[in-house]
């Protein structure tokens, strides 16, 4: 059977395959499959007959098929059919169970939700009694401090602060619940709203009282009662800003140019037709209404500055007696800035903007603060002065003022810090940001300062003009010079600004004076009188030696005058003091080269002779020297003389006088050979020196150390050259390597000096001494001629050395080891 029926199994699958595939069966395996649908379009085609006949087919298959597969299957059929019997099994036990689960949570339901439902009822009426309870207990405080407010109010304001105390609390108390509607308190919050706006009000009339009379007492009591009301914060920043706004309102005021340019209301009213035109640029009374209005406007920066310092002193001061706060914490915290700082802050920003504006549509403002500059600034200065005096000065009228308990409450409780106006931070200057308002006005004023000293100067050197400015031209500039620092004197900043053009007038007048001095040829000729180039020079010299003079008495007279004013000024001269020098160094060098060229022709007389009978010289002096003298004292006849700066003159000269004395001395220690009659003529020459410089100088003794040279080497032309080498003006006085050249002429001819050994004229190893001003140098000259020496002794056999030479060599290693 089993074969059978895998067999017929087997078999019907191609049926089943078929029928499937039958489009007549198509519509049954959609899924929307509709019954009525089906059987109506049936009825409509009209084969109902063929249709029946189909489905009647397609069952007796369906049923073949299923017969098949049960027969087929039926051991996993029967084995499934088991398990679900099993699983209905199952599933009772579990539905027994659920049950008995059921009936226990509706057992414990019972015993849960009902007490759960009491507490929350109990917890509602507890909470509606705690509620109730707080507002009773908040009506009765409240009833209570309605009650002692009243009793404080009537105690004026003696207990305003404590009056303050019970609104604060009673602030606190009306937090966060609404007591509207509560019949029992309504006159006592109407009460207590109309007595925080009276204590509000009377605080603010004793802080103003207090700010203005500068009483510490009244203000420390309103800011008591501000703390204790929450409001301090608050009602400082509006002090403050009320403060900035009336001056605001003031500084527009003081620039208003429709009322600075009003007419004086005594003035009778014109006729019919005839309008007035205002001219307040021209008119002396614009400028006295508007430095009227300067005046008063400085008077109100101070007084509101002052009540702020004062207002703000006390915050530092005071604390709350309760919780020991500083009430300037209070201000400044959240990093703001202390109210002093802020408030000059708006004022110096203000006063920038107001100033900026106001000139920017008016000319003729515009032109009074530019032109009287230094009037501005001085009521600037003088502000700020004032303002650091008072600060100064707070300290004693807290001291002086106030009762003893109020005081004991403004105790320091550390070193106050110094305001603004005692000392600037880093990155603050309040002084800096209260001037920054003036400085397009500084600048404007500086230009016409400048312009004012160039002017009268462009007007005297006019371009391609020759002539120097007359007297009074040159009175004017200078009188200039003392107006312009005069007026600067009331800033030390203006005055170093007015300095610098002062000097850059200075300068000016230089450069033009420069441009007159003539540098032809004819400048520095000696030979014959003045010529009109050295006239002109005498007259630019003597033109800025005037200049010199007068602007350095003018500084001098000036009282207060900054250090950097004066440096700036006297640098400027000293300019002028270079150009003068300038200016006369040709001829300086003319002179000084004629005066070595007369001292070196000494050279050209003889000094070899002996005595004569009477033992004295057959002149008095010799003829270069009588030249010498001839020519100094023409020269100073004829040329400096002309000089009107005769310390100017001197100055030049004693430096001349100094060189011609060097140059004798030297160029007489180089006289080969000096008899005893040569002796006696140069010990005279050297008297006559001294009469020849005289005119170079004021004194001949004030030389220095040139004057002691000449007296100390005139001696030793008699001494021995043993006593010579022992003398105590040796290195000193007179250098070792002059007194080495004198010796050379006690010596014999085979002992050359220096300029002989190298085969040198006078005038170029005097040339050379020049160049080589080292006494080193020079003395290594020396030990060379006297190296020389010794090698031509050597050369030719000799038995000794010339008597001078070890005294020499003696004198020359002393000098040599004083130089190491």
């Amino acid at each position: 059977m089993e074969e059978a029926g895998a067999g017929g199994g087997a078999a019907p699958a191609p049926a089943l395959a078929e029928l499937l595939a039958d489009e007549c069966y198509a519509d049954f395996f959609r899924e929307d499959f509709d019954v009525k649908a089906y059987t109506s379009q049936s009825i409509h085609q009209a084969v109902i007959a063929e249709q029946l006949a189909k489905l009647a087919q397609g069952i007796s298959q369906l049923d073949k098929e299923l017969h098949l597969q049960v027969v087929a299957r039926h051991e996993d059929l029967l084995a499934q059919a088991t398990g679900i019997e099993s699983l209905e099994g199952v599933l009772q036990m579990m539905q027994t169970r659920i049950g008995a689960l059921q009936s226990t949570v509706d057992r414990i339901r019972v015993k849960i939700v009902d007490p759960y439902n009491k507490i929350v009822s109990r917890t509602a009426q507890l909470a509606k009694l705690q509620a109730a309870c707080d507002l009773l207990r908040r009506i009765i405080r409240i009833l209570y401090l309605s009650k002692r407010l009243q009793g404080q109010l009537q105690g004026g304001s003696r207990e305003i602060t404590k009056a303050a105390q019970s609104l604060n609390e009673l602030d606190y108390l009306s937090q966060g619940i609404d007591l509207s509607g509560i019949e029992v308190i309504e006159n006592d919050l109407l009460f207590i709203a109309r007595a925080r706006l009276e204590v509000e009000n009377q605080a603010k009339r004793l802080l103003e009282q207090g700010v203005e009379t500068q009483n510490p007492t009244q203000v420390g009591t309103a800011l008591q009662v501000f703390h204790n009301l929450g409001t301090l914060k608050d009602t400082i920043a509006n002090v403050v800003d009320g403060y900035c706004t009336v001056l605001e309102e003031n500084i527009k005021n003081a620039l208003d140019i429709k009322v600075l340019t009003q007419p004086s209301q005594t003035v009778t009213r014109g006729g019919p037709g005839r309008a007035a035109m205002p001219t307040p640029g021209n008119t002396a009374a614009f400028r006295a209404a508007l430095w009227t209005n300067m005046e008063k406007l400085m008077d109100q920066i101070c007084a509101a500055c002052g009540q702020v310092q004062h207002l703000q002193k006390v915050l530092t001061k005071k604390r709350d007696p309760v919780s020991h706060v500083c009430f300037i914490e209070e201000i400044v915290k959240d990093g703001q800035s202390d109210i002093l700082y802020k408030f000059w802050t708006a004022v110096t920003q203000t006063l920038s903007s107001q100033f900026q504006s106001a000139t920017d549509s008016s000319t003729f403002l515009k032109q009074a603060f530019e032109g009287e500059y230094p009037k501005l600034l001085r009521l600037y200065n003088d502000l700020w002065k004032r303002l650091q005096q008072y600060s100064q000065n707070i300290q004693r009228n807290f001291n002086t003022s106030g009762t003893t308990d109020l005081l004991a409450e403004l105790q320091q409780m550390e070193e106050d810090a110094q305001d603004i106006f005692m000392q600037k931070t880093q990155d603050y200057d309040p002084e800096k940001a209260l001037k920054d308002s003036l400085q397009q006005y500084e600048a404007a004023y500086l230009s016409k300062s400048l312009s004012r000293l160039f002017d009268p100067i462009n007007l005297v050197f006019p371009p391609g003009g020759r002539n120097l400015p007359s007297s009074d031209e040159l009175d004017s500039i200078i009188k200039t010079i003392a107006s312009e620092l005069n007026v600067a004197a009331v800033d030390p900043d203006l005055s170093l600004a007015v300095a610098k053009n002062v000097a850059k007038t200075i300068q000016l007048y230089g450069v033009k004076s420069e441009q007159l001095l003539s540098t032809q040829g004819d400048a520095s000729q000696v030979i014959g009188p003045l010529t009109e180039g050295q006239r002109r020079n005498v007259a630019v010299v003597n033109s800025l030696y005037k200049l010199h003079q007068s602007v350095l008495k003018v500084i001098t007279n000036q009282s207060s005058f900054p250090a950097a004013a004066e440096q700036t000024v006297t640098t400027a001269l000293k300019a002028v003091h270079d150009l003068m020098g300038s200016a006369v160094q040709p001829l300086l060098n003319s002179v000084g080269d004629s005066v070595e060229a007369i001292i070196i022709t000494m050279h050209q007389e003889d000094f070899s002779g002996s005595l004569s009978g009477s033992g004295k010289p057959d002149v008095p002096c010799s003829l270069y020297m009588k030249e010498l003298q001839g020519f100094i004292a023409r020269v100073m006849s004829d040329y400096f003389r002309h000089f009107e700066c005769f310390d100017f003159v001197f100055d030049n000269t004693e430096a001349m006088a100094q060189r011609a004395i060097e140059l004798f001395i030297r160029n007489a220690s180089l006289i080969r050979p000096l008899g005893e009659g040569g002796k006696m003529r140069l010990a005279a020459d050297f008297a006559q020196m001294e009469l020849a410089v005289a005119p170079l100088c004021r004194r001949v003794s004030d030389l220095g150390k040139s004057y002691r040279q000449l007296r100390s080497f005139r001696p030793l032309l008699f001494q021995t050259s043993e006593h010579i080498a022992s003398s105590p003006a040796l290195g000193e006085v007179i250098p070792f390597s002059i007194i080495l050249q004198f010796l050379f002429t006690r010596a014999p001819a085979e002992l050359k000096s220096p300029f002989q050994r190298a085969e040198w004229s006078i005038a170029r190893y005097s040339q050379w001494l020049d160049d080589h001003p080292s006494e080193k140098d020079r003395l290594a000259l020396i030990r060379g001629a006297l190296e020389a020496y010794v090698q031509s002794v050597r050369t030719r056999e000799g038995k000794e050395f010339a008597p001078v030479y070890p005294i020499m060599v003696q004198l020359l290693q002393k000098a040599m080891s004083t130089l190491q």
